[in-house]
């Protein structure tokens, strides 16, 4: 990034700060649902709702935060909506009941849900492409980070403090973040108003519906948008009951299987900090058929060993093979639609986190039903599974090398 701009370098900064946030908050409350399911007197799977329904509005917002973040500005919009976050975590510290704590999760999921993919859509508008890979790499590490930093922060709350200091630090995190990305957006404003730094070029775009039907009804986004349906539940959907089954199976703590689970997203910064050696060597095709096959047999071995030391290992393992699939995905994503990237990043985050919503229903049912043991085992499996197809899939695409 050594040929960008100072104000491009900052502003990269404080997104990553932006996405970071946005990314624990999601995972907040993972490590805290056999907490609440007690404070509360519900069940494990109403618990979820918390997880579940901030999903739902995560995923169902990028429907309108794609061409609001084209029309308002991606910067601007990011702003406002880091500064919303801290008033939905507000509301969940004074939450009076689960209800209240879902509703509260719903209103900090509104902001959250324009983050992550109008940050990357803001990349791609203002970070040549020489330079773009490597830019949204370091945009990854910090939501990779928020990752790993979420399950510790609600596990370890949880077990010292209360839940809901949890929320006090995510109240504090998206308050700083905001004001200073409104004050760089201030001093962005004031720089191009003086013709100090060229405004990113913004071409005429369609209507919404125009542009997310020429998406949609692409041959390869279709295949990219469906594959992030399924990752979104088997993945990220999925890992929310990987606390608790180390907590109830294995005996331990809260605070201590949100740190294990945590190792998922490790494992995840450890990828992109390899992801520069291994992209070239391996390929596309090659890192999703490793990635998955490294998911797979962490998936197992997490749901299956009888004692807990293995799982740590294998949720690194299972982290860094997952996000070998999910920066593949991102980069498919980000090409899907080069003249209307807000919408289409926004799409396919829409697909991504309404596959969430639908897996973390589904692995807290069947948990009750079947066990987790084979919930967290049948969701690596079918990922795996889907992972060889979509590598498949890729071998035949034969993208050049350099639009990896």
């Amino acid at each position: 990034m050594s040929s960008l701009s100072a104000s491009t370098r900052r502003s990269v900064l404080l997104l990553s700060c932006a996405t970071f946030s946005s990314m624990a908050v999601q995972r907040l409350c993972d490590a805290m649902l056999p907490e609440l399911s007690r404070e509360f007197n519900v069940g494990l799977a109403e618990a979820a709702r918390t997880i579940s329904f901030f999903a739902v509005v995560y995923g169902l917002c990028q429907l309108f935060y794609g061409p609001l973040g084209d029309r308002l500005g991606k910067f601007r919009v990011v702003t406002w909506a880091t500064l919303g976050c801290s008033v939905g975590c507000v509301l969940a510290v004074f939450a009076l009941g689960l209800d209240m704590l879902v509703a509260a999760r719903m209103l900090t999921a509104l902001g959250a849900a324009a983050i992550i993919p109008l940050s990357m859509a803001w990349i791609g508008d203002n970070v040549p492409y020489a330079q773009r890979q490597e830019t949204l790499a370091k945009l990854a590490l910090g939501t990779t980070l928020g990752l790993t930093s979420g399950q510790v922060f609600g596990g370890l709350f949880t077990d010292t403090l209360g839940w809901r200091w949890a929320f006090v630090l995510m109240t504090l995190l998206f308050g700083v973040a905001g004001v200073l990305l409104w004050r760089e957006g201030r001093r962005m404003a004031r720089q191009q108003a003086g013709g100090v730094h060229a405004a990113s070029a913004e071409a005429p775009r369609l209507g919404f519906v125009r542009q997310a039907w020429a998406i949609v009804t692409g041959r390869w986004s279709r295949v990219v948008l469906i594959v992030a349906l399924i990752e979104g539940a088997t993945g990220f959907g999925a890992l929310a009951i990987w606390a608790t089954h180390l907590h109830e199976a294995l005996g331990l703590s809260l605070s201590a299987a949100g740190v294990v689970v945590a190792l998922f997203g490790l494992g995840g910064v450890l990828y992109m900090v390899t992801a520069r050696w291994l992209i070239p060597r391996l390929g596309e095709a090659g890192l999703v058929r490793l990635g998955v096959s490294l998911l797979g047999l962490g998936a197992v071995v997490v749901a299956y060993s009888p004692v807990a030391w293995p799982a740590a290992p294998a949720c690194l393992a299972a982290g860094f093979g997952f996000f070998m699939l999910h920066n593949t995905m991102q980069t498919n994503a980000t090409q899907m639609a080069p003249a209307a990237r807000g919408t289409a990043v926004s799409l396919f985050a829409a697909f991504l986190f309404i596959g969430q919503s639908i897996g973390v229903l589904l692995a807290a049912a069947l948990a009750a039903r079947l066990g987790s043991a084979l919930t967290i085992a049948g969701a690596g499996v079918i990922l795996c599974a889907l992972g060889w197809g979509f590598a498949v899939l890729l071998r035949r695409r034969h993208l050049p090398a350099e639009a990896v």
